[in-house]
Order: structure tokens, then C-alpha cells, then sequence
């Protein structure tokens, strides 16, 4: 579980290709030593488990079913990423829950510099679409995000001058793809009004929308 507050962004050292999947080798922003085998990280959103530790990078395996779900394919040695430990009970949870199980790619479509924020738009997947909210939360790349507007598959964020001198976000170009996550919560309440409940139960789309979960 994690929050998406990055820690910082790693370098891609090495990419193995293996006969499933692929073995990525990166420098992290922290020391590799303080990470154990076995241990999750979120990165660029997607949790890997800690394969191998050496001098100061270490290794994650990507599966075949990650590759297909995110962007991790699609990196290059020298690239970027958004980096992330797993939560530990008693943190401060300053982000919103995240699992990093990616969801699905968007795509940029849009890229808005300001004076000091930068606004980006994505171009979300259908299926994606029915659990984001305005103003509800959003993983993308790994980065808790609120969600500023959504327009039919289309979907604003703001990037503050903190988060963007942390994270990959301002180096996104048009075309760009990029991993998404929702809300788990949406999708738990997405999934419950799919199941047929007693009558009696009191739990109906007026009642969820009524106490802010619609």
C-alpha cells in the first residue's frame, strides 16, 4: 500500500529482457541499503517487488501481466521514475490510498504551463472512466493527484511547484502515456451496486451520491 507521495525520482540503469516480462535495474534517490529483498516499491505508479540489491541500485521484475497494464515497456535506460516505499503503519497519510495496481494508460492531451502551477490533461480509458470524480483522487505515474475537472474521457489535473520538482509529471509531453490508478474506494462502491442487495438494506445510488460517495 502506498499514498502517492513520491520520494523522488530514480534512474533506469538497465533493462533485461527475460523470457516472460523483464528485469528493470534502477538507482534510487535514497540509499538502495535501507531497502530489503522482498520489500514493494511503487515504480511510476506500478508496485514491484525487490528482487536484487547491488552497490547502489536494485532490481524488480515486471511481469507480463504489468507490462500489459502500464508503461513500463515502453522505458529506456537513462529514463526517469517516480519512485515510493510502501507505507508503514503509523505514517502519516498525506496522499490518498494506493495500491499500485495500474489500472489502465492515459495518454496526454493536453499540456498548460502557468506562472508558477502547470495544468495537464489526459485522455482516460472508457473503461476507467465511471470512477473519477471532480475533486476526487486520482494515481498518476505514481502521484497522488486531485482531480481539477473531468469532461466526458478527459481529465484535468494542477501540478504544484513542489510536486513537479519531485516527479516526472513536468517533463510529459503531448502523446505521452502515462499508468493510471482510481480511487480504490470508487471502485469498491462501483462494484457493491453491481451486486443485488435486500431490499431492506437501506444502500441505493441516491444514498451514496447523498453522503459523497457518487
Amino acid at each position: 500500500m502506498f499514498t502517492g507521495l513520491v520520494e523522488g525520482t530514480g534512474i533506469i540503469r538497465a533493462i533485461t529482457r527475460m523470457a516472460e516480462g523483464l528485469r528493470l535495474t534502477l538507482e534510487p534517490p535514497f540509499p538502495a541499503a535501507e531497502l530489503t529483498l522482498g520489500e514493494s516499491v511503487a515504480v511510476a505508479g506500478a508496485c514491484l517487488t525487490v528482487t536484487a540489491l547491488q552497490g547502489g541500485t536494485f532490481q524488480a521484475e515486471v511481469s507480463p501481466e504489468t507490462l500489459s497494464r502500464t508503461t513500463l515497456g515502453l522505458k529506456k535506460v537513462g529514463e526517469r521514475v517516480n519512485l515510493e516505499r510502501a507505507l508503514r503503519l503509523g505514517d502519516r497519510l498525506g496522499g490518498h490510498l494506493v495500491t499500485g495496481h495500474v489500472d489502465g494508460v492515459g495518454q496526454v492531451v493536453e499540456r498548460r504551463p502557468g506562472p508558477e502551477h502547470l495544468v495537464l490533461r489526459f485522455l482516460m480509458p472508457p473503461s476507467l472512466c465511471p470512477y473519477i470524480i471532480e475533486k476526487g483522487s486520482i494515481a498518476i505515474d505514481g502521484v497522488s493527484l486531485t482531480v481539477n475537472a473531468v469532461q466526458g474521457q478527459s481529465v484535468a489535473v494542477n501540478i504544484v511547484p513542489y510536486t513537479a520538482a519531485k516527479t516526472t509529471l513536468p517533463e510529459l509531453k503531448v502523446g505521452d502515456r502515462v499508468n493510471v490508478e482510481t480511487d480504490i474506494i470508487g471502485k469498491y462502491v462501483a462494484r457493491l451496486l453491481k451486486v443485488r442487495l435486500p431490499e431492506n438494506s437501506g444502500l441505493s445510488e441516491e444514498f451514496l451520491a447523498e453522503h459523497g460517495f457518487l
